[in-house]
């Protein structure tokens, strides 16, 4: 960080104090086209490096471009497609939602096998310009305030932003040199931020290959040598059917991909109904999941929280603990085999996501489970992977925060770097 310095040569030119050799003007000085793709037909799976694909609004978010959030374009459609994302450019969700709208991506590479939909707007400048700067700056509080703001649409579901309306933001601009500069020191930590998530990535492949060998009795502790004993399901778990007295008891919380979270959380707000008397309530070590799309994993043990409520939809459920322990049961009512019973004992429902659980027939199927001693072993294993994947993950937090608080310095002058 030696190529960062102070000066103090700042004077307010209108949105804020800045250096003296900056300018203060409107996107449309060094923006010459905003131009939109073409949504075309396309399936819900993402296209590999020799298939087409057109990008998803989801690719765009907080200064970042992700290719991989696309669908692949169906064949008789793909003469139709048009836009590659190009080297340097930014990319913006022109229409969204209104949380979503204004997102903003810097194109680190040109990919010719993917494609923008008209959703999304990609620059073509005039002047010389970083893509990298660009992006950094339209991500920072007051600028992503402005372009959600200025988004129009009688919706409350989907805002619209105009290109007159987009062009007019009013933004500070530091001479090229230094727009390079800036964006060389923040790709630095882009790179630190994306070594610490392959690692993450990693760390979480190989915790998904010790739960298929520990889970399934493929690999043992040496000092185990008993046969796993086999067991009907329902001798594990029982429904559990207590219900809230008053309304708001306890915090509702949800089932989610990343656990059990709280809604408010989640979701940003409570979306549960605001009468949740009668609310199925969930304690600690209980299991709970949706009926509905508990074939695709939706389960999960409460660990996070001493107590809380659940939809109705939920089913919750008590362990037999004599006959099974809690923190193996998290990850072994996950497992790729548990999985399948769910959707063996679901029928399909009026949405080809959504299923019936037969619970009384799941209930009355048989797996094989170790001593209650040998299942602590696999869950302290387990755990262990957690706790480092999760310790990283709070690295990521913090560098990340390290670098927002950066940017905030280097983007608007109060820091300025050697030229």
């Amino acid at each position: 960080m030696k190529q960062i310095h102070q000066r103090n040569k700042n004077i307010d030119k209108g949105i804020g104090i800045l250096p003296e050799k900056w300018r203060v003007v409107e996107l449309s000085e060094f923006i010459r086209l905003l131009n939109a793709g073409v949504s075309v037909n396309s399936e819900d799976r993402p296209a590999n490096h020799n298939q087409y694909g057109v990008l998803k609004t989801s690719a765009v978010s907080n200064g970042v471009f992700y290719p991989s959030e696309n669908k692949i374009i169906k064949e008789d459609e793909i003469t139709r497609a048009k836009l590659n994302p190009i080297k340097g450019a930014i990319i913006i969700s022109r229409m969204n939602t209104p949380e979503l709208v204004g997102e903003i991506g810097y194109v680190d590479k040109t990919y010719k096998n993917l494609f923008l939909p008209d959703r999304l707007w990609q620059t073509e400048y005039n002047e010389k310009i970083s893509g990298k700067w660009l992006a950094s700056l339209l991500t920072l509080w007051e600028f992503k305030k402005q372009l959600k703001n200025i988004a129009t649409g009688t919706s409350g579901s989907m805002k619209n932003i105009s290109k007159k309306a987009f062009l007019s933001l009013k933004v500070p601009y530091p001479p090229y040199e230094e727009q390079q500069k800036i964006a060389k020191i923040l790709l630095t930590w882009d790179k630190s931020v994306e070594l610490k998530e392959k690692l993450i990535e990693q760390k979480k492949e190989q915790k998904k290959g010790l739960m298929q060998k520990l889970l399934t009795g493929k690999t043992r502790f040496p000092d185990y040598t008993e046969n796993w004993s086999k067991v009907r399901l329902g001798e594990l778990i029982k429904e559990a059917n207590e219900k809230s007295t008053v309304n708001n008891q306890h915090q509702v919380l949800s089932v989610t991909k990343n656990g059990i979270m709280s809604q408010n959380k989640h979701f940003k707000k409570q979306v549960a109904s605001e009468n949740n008397v009668g609310y199925k309530v969930i304690r600690k070590n209980n299991l709970v999941f949706s009926a509905m799309n508990l074939w695709m994993g939706s389960l999960d043990v409460l660990t996070t929280f001493e107590v809380g409520i659940v939809s109705p939809a939920y089913k919750v459920f008590e362990f037999h603990t004599d006959k099974i322990n809690p923190e193996f049961a998290k990850y072994f009512m996950k497992t790729e085999y548990m999985i399948w019973l769910y959707k063996m004992n679901s029928e399909q429902g009026a949405s080809i996501v959504r299923r019936n659980l037969d619970l009384k027939g799941l209930l009355n199927t048989y797996v094989k489970i170790p001593a209650i001693k040998e299942q602590k072993e696999i869950a302290n294993i387990l755990l262990s992977s957690d706790k480092e994947i999760n310790f990283l993950e709070k690295e990521i937090e913090e560098l990340n925060k390290q670098k927002k608080g950066l940017m905030q310095l280097l983007l608007t002058g109060q820091i300025r770097v050697k030229v």
